[in-house]
């Protein structure tokens, strides 16, 4: 066998093992971490050795460039002593040519493009022998690192950081919205966002404000407060003394109707106040993720929401919290409330009380709710004055119509969104 054939031979094998450390630093560049760490957890060893490549990627990435350089280089070497004995000179730049073409083509760009479109497949067959080749470089990509970390310290600026914490909420987030645009995941996707949000959200937000709240006065007689907690829709109703601020208790309707049980028909023995129990008061600054704990660590699910001067706000509940993650969960007693009501001509009759947060999870709308919780808000804070019925307003793309208001209070406004194209609402 001639020189040269075994030149071609060696060239050949050595961009073979270019194409693999080229397809091997994209794939595991590229390697979704929830998947390998998944099917680690399901057993399997390649996914492991994968996630122990990603656990010192500086290493990773240094072994396989260092690897893909030697093997192009020598590779380079190769052809031009090969095309310089055939061509004498000239072969160098024959060689420079062929070379050139031949690396990008079939060491770089078809290896990256295939890995790159399957990045996990790619990465847990290459996860043994890029081990392997970790292992055998390991002493030369310490020295190599040692190099660059002096050059950095000479240049003033930081080798690696950690990755901060809202960096990786970011990155989490980032992953729910790339798939923004598959409706068979929709619902999947409100859920995972809303999870994410809920350390951003307080529950001044979410609760149900003192206006819509039932309270009972204890100071009624005990066959009064038995017929409205068996009338009411809910478990759970604060009980107020003297004044409706003065918050006493929370009676639970199973409690009174069970000691109403032991009374037989004399009801008016039965002490209303005794059976209530104290109430928990907590700031409306809290977030929901913080209740949430509270709720599960006091084994509670009903709190008493109070502003920074102690006045009651409202009450929040555990279904309050869930209903954050997984949209309203009605029963045979929930009160049916209109909020939204759409139109035939693409907008939405929307009740001022509605919460720009269920807006947005619905409809999938990015809507701001940083100064303002409700879509009445919204307009009211950035119209800077009470509209009148009738005003047209254009926010973020939004159409806002005035359709009612009582006094000073809109209580309905026609909402038109933008265009499926993203153009701003007529």
């Amino acid at each position: 066998m001639s020189e040269t054939t075994l030149a071609l031979l060696a060239i050949a094998l050595l961009q073979a093992l270019s194409a693999f450390f080229a397809g091997s630093e994209t794939a595991l560049t590229a390697v979704s971490r929830p998947v390998m760490h998944q099917l680690e957890q399901d057993g399997s060893r390649r996914a492991r050795l994968v996630n122990r490549l990603l656990d010192s990627r500086d290493r990773l990435i240094g072994s396989l460039l260092l690897g893909n350089n030697l093997v192009n280089i020598l590779a380079s070497s190769l052809a031009t002593g090969a095309l310089v004995g055939m061509f004498g000179d000239a072969g160098i730049a024959y060689a420079t040519a062929g070379m050139t073409v031949i690396i990008v083509i079939f060491g770089e760009v078809l290896p990256k493009t295939y890995a790159i479109y399957h990045a996990n497949r790619v990465a847990l067959l290459v996860a043994v022998p890029v081990t392997a080749v970790v292992l055998v470089l390991t002493p030369f990509v310490r020295a190599v690192e040692m190099v660059v970390r002096l050059t950095f310290r000479l240049c003033g600026a930081s080798y690696a950081g950690s990755v901060s914490l809202e960096a990786s909420m970011m990155e989490l987030k980032g992953a729910i919205e790339v798939h923004a645009g598959e409706e068979e995941v929709r619902e999947e996707r409100r859920m995972l966002r809303s999870i994410l949000e809920l350390n951003d959200v307080e529950v001044g937000d979410v609760m149900t404000h003192r206006r819509n709240v039932i309270t009972l006065d204890s100071n009624q007689p005990a066959a009064d407060i038995l017929d409205q907690v068996v009338n009411s829709p809910y478990t759970r109703i604060p009980l107020w003394k003297d004044d409706p601020d003065n918050i006493i208790g929370v009676i639970h309707a199973k409690d009174m109707l069970r000691a109403v049980r032991g009374l037989a028909a004399d009801i008016d023995k039965l002490d209303v106040a005794e059976l209530a129990v104290p109430p928990w008061f907590i700031p409306d600054s809290t977030t929901l993720q913080e209740q949430l704990q509270a709720f599960r660590q006091r084994r509670e699910h009903f709190a008493l929401v109070v502003d920074e001067y102690g006045s009651l706000m409202g009450v929040v509940t555990l279904e309050d919290i869930l209903e954050e993650i997984v949209g309203d969960i009605a029963d045979e007693h929930d009160v049916a409330v209109a909020g939204v009501r759409p139109q035939s001509d693409g907008s939405y009759i929307v009740d001022g009380s509605v919460t720009i947060r269920d807006l947005n999870r619905q409809f999938e709308w990015r809507l701001p709710d940083d100064e303002a919780a409700t879509v009445a808000g919204l307009v009211l804070h950035e119209a800077r004055r009470i509209p009148d019925v009738g005003q047209i307003f254009r926010f973020y793309g939004f159409r806002f119509e005035i359709a009612r208001r009582q006094r000073n209070q809109i209580t309905a406004l026609r909402v038109t969104p933008p265009g499926e194209d993203g153009a701003p609402a007529e």
